[in-house]
């Protein structure tokens, strides 16, 4: 289990997280998603004991990393999948990362099995697609067999058949115990894979959430097809009603005003208005990220909130 608690980094006036506080259980992945800027980079430095916290804690299986006697079987990462000697080989990198940990040869060829890259062991780096290197990445990332997974943006350069491959490990990671805590801006991903999420921007957290409750929380809306919308939208939104004009009709936000379809039906009645199409407008993960981020950035420049 990873544990961030009032993390605040600061580089002399300029601070990049400050106050950042969640937690990465053990059996479960956990997307960590924020706007580029927004402190992602920084805090995984600081997980990974790069970076030191300014102020604030955390802990990985109940210590700091940089007191844990083996590090390398507490945590594997990947931040940056382009570091590696370009003239060294993969088997190469792999026994020399192993020597460094005290482990044997033998383990490198295990974790390039368990990427599926033992036919380029011997080819130099210098000659792998950028899908390649985040395998070997990953294979150097789990030489200690670690019980935490840090990736930052894992999914950079893979192929489609290459995603489906990194899912269904970490999936597999997640079924057997492992805490895994993933960076990526693919939102669509990370809806689908995640258990957990993570929002942060402006270097402050925006919640941490399941990823199914926070989509059916938010899932309470419609789409309204009528023969004359615009003069449907002024009605709600002189009700406060929230309701957003869209190229195939108006996407009604279901509230205390209008709390279902009958009485949205009955609205629409009242106006004497034809209603041709009343759907359920399932929320997706990108919409919710972009009106958290809104939200923040609103209240970043002292506009009030709007209620949505």
């Amino acid at each position: 289990m990873i544990e961030v608690d009032r993390l605040s980094k600061r580089y002399g006036q300029v601070t990049a997280v400050e106050g950042l506080s969640f937690t990465v259980p053990d059996g479960s992945i956990t997307g960590f998603l924020g706007q580029n800027g927004a402190g992602k980079s920084t805090t995984m430095r600081c997980l990974l004991g790069l970076h030191k916290p300014t102020t604030g804690t955390v802990l990985i299986d109940g210590l700091p990393l940089t007191a844990q006697t083996r590090p390398a079987a507490v945590v594997g990462a990947v931040l940056d999948a382009s570091w590696f000697h370009p003239g060294r080989t993969g088997l190469a990198h792999l026994t020399t990362i192993a020597a460094s940990s005290g482990l044997p040869d033998r383990r490198a060829w295990e974790v390039l099995e368990a990427v599926a890259l033992t036919q380029a062991a011997h080819r130099r780096i210098g000659g792998y697609s950028l899908g390649m290197k985040q395998r070997l990445g990953l294979a150097a990332a789990l030489l200690g067999r670690p019980r935490n997974i840090v990736l930052d943006e894992p999914m950079n350069g893979l192929d489609p058949q290459g995603m489906e491959w990194m899912r269904a490990f970490l999936r597999d990671a997640a079924a057997s115990g492992h805490a895994v805590l993933v960076s990526s801006h693919l939102l669509g991903e990370m809806e689908t894979l995640a258990d957990r999420l993570v929002v942060i921007d402006n270097g402050r957290s925006l919640g941490q959430w399941d990823v199914a409750d926070l989509l059916h929380a938010r899932s309470r809306q419609a789409l309204l097809c009528t023969d004359d919308d615009e003069r449907v939208e002024q009605a709600l939104r002189g009700l406060r009603v929230p309701v957003t004009a869209l190229p195939e009709g108006l996407c009604v936000t279901f509230d205390e005003t209008v709390p279902d379809a009958l009485t949205l039906s009955r609205t629409c009645r009242d106006l004497d208005v034809l209603i041709t199409a009343l759907t359920d407008k399932p929320i997706r993960l990108e919409e919710e990220f972009l009106r958290l981020t809104d939200r923040s950035s609103e209240a970043e420049h002292g506009k009030e909130w709007p209620e949505r």
